[in-house]
């Protein structure tokens, strides 16, 4: 038997990390703008080491012009912050502050008419990430057993029972496929219960984070204590100091945990945009809406004193928490106006022409050219929306897979939709066309599709068979 001998391997992959900063900016930025209004609202008036910054002694919206555009869109895209005077602006009604609309020109907020649920949002991130046949099948099975605080309450035993018995499926594929739900969006979702709900989170941290080991520790077998504030005791136990726990305590309530509510959180009624996109002089402004949020700021009189004065724990904690929550806000804009202008850039077609111009576009084009993880983007995404020239959208309806063209060229599945609607839209009513002929059609304008691929679309947009529209048009 010959000797083994050592060798050097190099793999290359993708790892989520995140800064505790990034962490809290993604759930705030989840959050839709009355709720988070509330929340900074709630720590402006527990934080006393928090300030509201005046917009008066500020500048008006500042403006970067980005070199870097796609050939084809022949514009210039400029990402500015909506100021409070802009146009754009969206005034919070309850506030003393007067409506810019004249009465004759007000534009009331949309209704919020999406009605996603957590499972098609999980089930819309397996189609795009192409997971493998047997796991998305396992997955699908996975994500049907969540709760609608996106737990698994079903033990894995009973979800491989539930499957199809004459495809062999395993124990093990189960518990893999669990663990490639849990890296989905919203993070935390497969939990089995709250300690592994936050050890998700936690561990999607940057592992050189202060007093992540101590986090885990607690996310792990230290829970009870926290829920029951026994600190003391849990402090001695994991000989940890009272500035330590502090921290890791700091880490456990940036976690979600109930993630499935980020996604749909109950009672919502009204959709405030997060982005404003309007065309001007030749060039697509893309604004964050700032308008109705508070502006926060750390109190810099009482942190100075701090510096020359010893004891305060409790003021200096929350001042440690200013901080934070100042610089996960300036994430968050950050965050979204990259998104929002990485989205407006590549689909700039169909602001200018409608959906038969959209290009495919899935998370990974957003993550390479923002430098960030696909999970992250898929978080951004949710719950937040553009207001447009051509109306208002979620974030996630400028995503849909591609198909191949005849040319080599790539299609988008939402512009293959609306060509197909538009084949429909002018069929002779007596003489409808069958999928078979739309896909022909189709090829001729250089697609390449299947019929059973019209028939998945066309069902998807709720459209009848050619036979039941010839039925009900001789009717």
């Amino acid at each position: 038997m010959s000797a083994m001998k050592p060798s050097l391997q190099l793999r290359i992959g993708q790892q989520l990390v995140m800064t505790p900063q990034l962490q809290q900016a993604l759930r705030l930025l989840q959050l839709p703008v009355l709720e988070l209004n509330a929340q900074l609202q709630q720590a402006l008036d527990e934080n006393v080491m928090l300030d509201q910054d005046d917009p008066s002694d500020r500048e008006d919206a500042t403006t970067t012009s980005l070199d870097e555009l796609p050939a084809e869109t022949g514009a210039e895209i400029v990402t500015r912050e909506a100021d409070d005077s802009g146009p754009w602006d969206l005034r919070d009604r309850s506030g003393s502050r007067s409506d810019p609309w004249a009465d004759d020109y007000r534009r009331p907020e949309p209704t919020d008419h999406s009605d996603e649920s957590l499972r098609e949002h999980l089930l819309w991130q397996l189609e795009l990430e192409n997971f493998p046949p047997r796991e998305a099948a396992i997955g699908q099975a996975i994500i049907d057993a969540l709760d609608e605080d996106g737990y698994l309450t079903e033990p894995l035993e009973e979800i491989l029972a539930a499957l199809p018995a004459d495809g062999g499926f395993r124990i093990e594929e189960v518990h893999r496929a669990l663990q490639m739900v849990q890296t989905l969006d919203p993070a935390g979702v497969g939990a089995r219960n709250l300690g592994e709900c936050l050890r998700i989170q936690l561990a999607q941290l940057d592992p050189e984070t202060p007093a992540l080991e101590l986090a885990l520790a607690i996310a792990t077998d230290g829970l009870d204590a926290v829920a029951s504030r026994d600190l003391a005791s849990l402090r001695r136990r994991l000989q940890a100091s009272e500035a330590e726990l502090a921290e890791a305590l700091q880490l456990i309530r940036a976690c979600h945990p109930r993630p499935g509510a980020a996604i749909a959180p109950p009672g919502a009624e009204y959709v405030v945009p997060d982005v404003y996109v309007r065309k001007q002089d030749g060039r697509w402004i893309v604004e964050v809406n700032r308008s109705g949020i508070p502006r926060l700021r750390v109190n810099q009189a009482y942190a100075d004193m701090l510096k020359s004065e010893r004891g305060h724990e409790t003021l200096r904690h929350q001042l440690q928490e200013a901080r934070f929550l100042v610089r996960s806000l300036e994430i968050r804009d950050d965050t979204l106006l990259k998104v929002a202008h990485t989205i407006v850039s590549r689909q700039t077609g169909f602001l200018e022409r409608g959906e038969e111009a959209m290009k495919p576009m899935i998370l990974r084009d957003v993550a390479e050219a923002i430098g960030m993880h696909e999970s992250t983007i898929s978080r951004v995404t949710s719950n937040k929306y553009m207001h447009t020239p051509r109306g208002v959208f979620e974030f996630k309806y400028f995503f849909s897979s591609q198909l191949a063209g005849t040319d080599g060229s790539e299609q988008s599945s939402t512009a293959i939709k609306a060509r197909i609607r538009r084949l429909i839209g002018q069929e002779n009513p007596a003489k409808p066309l069958s999928d078979s002929k739309i896909a022909a059609l189709l090829t001729e304008e250089g697609i390449r599709v299947a019929r059973r691929t019209v028939a998945k679309y066309r069902e998807a947009m709720r459209i009848a068979p050619s036979s039941e529209r010839k039925r009900l048009n001789a009717g």
